[in-house]
């Protein structure tokens, strides 16, 4: 058996081989099509203008509906693993899977809204995907440190400290870099720039901002490659339960016969 066949590693493997093949590939389109500049725009930029935009938005979609998939599938994991009396670890399973569901959420805005049409909302989807996503970061951080070493060893936990901060510190840069270049561009709608010129006003804050913003991307990103072990050891299996076996036999309506079905696609087995 490969690797990506035990368990359910597969699925955040595929999150982020597909994640990184959407802003890649998204990318190589802009710039062949010269809709961007070949150094390093801003990924939103190199899904504004179709085709690609058509593209990204249908991939980055499936993104979200994988990292929705992937939040939930680690929140039944770290039910099955957690203790009755460990009330704390609960609270925070159920805050990962509610900031892990809005993050990928984000996604879904980021992908339908490009900024050159409705910024607002585009901004929205970016902070709901980053800021609460790296918020995610850190309570699955917290509760690897509760889960040692009963769970998970040491490496784990500083495996996930460490994109932590990494994605931190590049949503902190490309923060202050953005403020920096809108400051100095008053009047410019930067929503619709796509094209820089070496040296102009502004080029070295959207050049930091740019790289941090990749920087970001690819760290939120690398974070579920650390569930790859944990998923491994996981399987989901569905239980579906008939309240009546004679689904189109009007003789047996108000029946309360119970039937069970049960199917290996969700339910938490480790």
């Amino acid at each position: 058996m490969w690797w990506f066949q035990q368990g359910l590693c597969a699925l955040p493997a595929g999150l982020v081989v597909w994640s990184s093949a959407t802003f890649i590939f998204a990318y190589i389109t802009a710039v062949v099509l010269r809709d961007v500049d070949p150094f390093l725009p801003y990924i939103s930029d190199t899904g504004t203008i179709p085709p690609e935009r058509c593209v990204f938005g249908l991939m980055l979609n499936i993104s979200s509906f994988l990292g929705l998939a992937t939040v939930y599938v680690r929140y039944k994991q770290v039910q099955a693993l957690t203790e009755p009396e460990d009330a704390a670890l609960r609270r925070l399973n159920a805050a990962g899977l509610v900031l892990g569901s809005l993050s990928s959420f984000g996604m879904c805005i980021v992908a339908n809204f490009q900024k050159t049409v409705v910024v607002s909302m585009h901004m929205l989807g970016a902070i709901m995907t980053f800021a609460v996503g790296a918020v995610y970061i850190f309570v699955q951080t917290a509760m690897s440190h509760r889960m040692h070493p009963r769970v998970h060893g040491k490496a784990v936990f500083w495996a996930r400290l460490a994109v932590g901060l990494w994605t931190t510190l590049s949503m902190l840069i490309m923060l202050v870099s953005s403020l920096i270049m809108y400051s100095s561009l008053p009047g410019v709608d930067l929503a619709k720039k796509l094209h820089w010129i070496p040296g102009e006003t502004g080029y070295t804050a959207h050049l930091i901002s740019t790289v941090s913003e990749w920087s970001l991307a690819f760290s939120f990103i690398s974070f579920f490659l650390t569930y790859i072990r944990d998923f491994q050891k996981t399987d989901l299996r569905v239980e579906a339960v008939m309240l009546n076996p004679h689904l189109y036999d009007s003789t047996h309506y108000g029946v309360s016969t119970r039937h069970r079905e049960t199917s290996p696609l969700l339910a938490g087995s480790i």
